[in-house]
């Protein structure tokens, strides 16, 4: 997971591109961006407006700050990120620049959005196009397709088992998405939309793979049943649910009070039980 997104650095240039504003046709890349440290896509839920400003997602390990510490999430903190965005070719069709982190954690999940000073329907004139979330969350079986915007590459796949949870190093992920073997993906896909194919929505984020066969160390994820079973299965891939967020967003913004939002929260939100009458 951290190599995936760190040791990018050191592979190549890329020509880059664009994003329209509906659901992309599977194994283009139209929505699809780069980070300086990893890919992404830009997205809306099925509510957004064209007026709310536009949101990029990718893995939180993929937080240009640093990787958040399990138990740790980042709510709406400042910050001017530059990302390119493909066209349908992969070609760059613009620059995009975010004002704010919305939401990151490595807790439960891996994924991190980025709120942009650009709306969607400002996108929409420059021809670039917006992914759409999934609401309902991703089935085995479903085909999919990994669109990586770091490296114009699209793996295509199945999902082969949503497991109860996956662990690596410290961090313990809920409801992950297992693939069936093609979708073997490499270091610099962190953060790649998962994309049904039927639908064009997606359905997950790209975070992991374990590289050299350990047990449930960085780079080499283990996957733990609910009696505490660990199973390592060297060469695959994983990535993360994104239903979740859907009912945490209203018109771009992260509302983790909303009816339905299961996100993590942050320590000093989080809900405590009233004390008991005395």
């Amino acid at each position: 997971m951290v190599r995936r997104c760190l040791f990018v650095l050191f592979t190549l240039f890329l020509a880059l591109g664009t994003l329209p504003a509906t659901a992309a046709p599977t194994g283009d890349y139209a929505g699809t961006v780069e980070l300086s440290n990893c890919s992404g896509a830009v997205v809306r839920t099925p509510d957004s407006l064209g007026g709310d400003h536009a949101l990029v997602l990718t893995n939180g390990h993929c937080d240009e700050a640093g990787m958040p510490a399990p138990g740790v999430v980042v709510l709406n903190r400042p910050t001017n990120r530059t990302m390119h965005l493909l066209r349908e070719d992969g070609s760059e069709l613009t620059t995009l620049r975010s004002t704010k982190l919305v939401y990151a954690t490595m807790t439960d999940t891996d994924v991190a959005l980025y709120q942009l000073d650009s709306t969607y329907d400002q996108l929409t004139a420059l021809g670039g196009q917006a992914l759409t979330l999934a609401a309902a969350p991703a089935k085995e079986g479903t085909r999919i397709s990994v669109i990586s915007g770091f490296f114009q590459r699209t793996w295509t796949c199945s999902i082969e088992r949503v497991l109860y949870s996956l662990r690596e190093g410290d961090w313990t992920w809920k409801n992950s998405i297992r693939y069936t073997p093609e979708c073997k993906t490499i270091h610099g896909t962190s953060g790649s939309p998962v994309v049904d194919t039927a639908t064009g929505e997606v359905v997950g984020v790209n975070n992991t793979g374990n590289d050299e066969g350990y047990s449930c160390t960085v780079d080499n994820p283990c996957e733990v049943d609910e009696q505490g079973t660990v199973t390592v299965l060297e060469g695959r891939s994983y990535g993360q649910q994104t239903a979740l967020l859907v009912p945490c967003l209203v018109n771009s913004e992260i509302a983790l009070d909303r009816p339905g939002c299961a996100l993590p929260r942050p320590a000093a939100l989080t809900r405590r039980s009233p004390a008991p009458a005395a």
